[in-house]
């Protein structure tokens, strides 16, 4: 079930069956405790199309929650990836070494960025919780002209 959104110039269909946090990416519980962690459109229209990725963090390493874990150099903008939630890294995404465009042509699905073994974050919100966020991003950005 996809939630369609709509704001000044910029529309999406949201998964209803994700989770999203305040830095616009999103999180699905493959299994238990395993986390699958991808990029909105909200968050890929701001990085542009997507040139290069690299993870900083080894299989199986600890991570914490807004640690570093990689990053991401699109043709508008280079962006660090922040991990969501306390736990282990379960590995980067494979099939986006042969083709990291699906980061940006298939975000909420083949083009999730990496995978952590952890507990849902508390800051973690449901699709209605993440309209809220986009609307206010959005609001902010109409203020200053961006």
């Amino acid at each position: 079930m996809y939630v369609q959104y709509k704001r000044s110039r910029f529309s999406t269909r949201l998964r209803a069956d994700r989770l999203y946090t305040p830095s616009h990416s999103w999180l699905m519980e493959q299994e238990a405790g395993v986390w699958r962690i991808g990029f909105t459109k909200f968050a890929t229209r701001m990085l542009g199309e997507p040139v290069e990725l690299d993870y900083e963090v080894e299989l199986d390493g600890a991570v914490r929650k807004g640690e570093i874990v990689g990053w991401v150099e699109g043709f508008k903008a280079v962006t660090d990836l922040f991990c969501p939630m306390d736990g282990t890294f379960a590995g980067g995404n494979p099939d986006l070494s042969d083709d990291i465009a699906i980061v940006q042509t298939d975000s909420y699905g083949r083009g999730w960025l990496y995978a952590i073994n952890g507990i849902r974050p508390d800051d973690a919100v449901d699709v209605n919780g993440y309209v809220n966020i986009l609307d206010s991003t959005i609001d902010k950005m109409l203020e200053t002209g961006g």
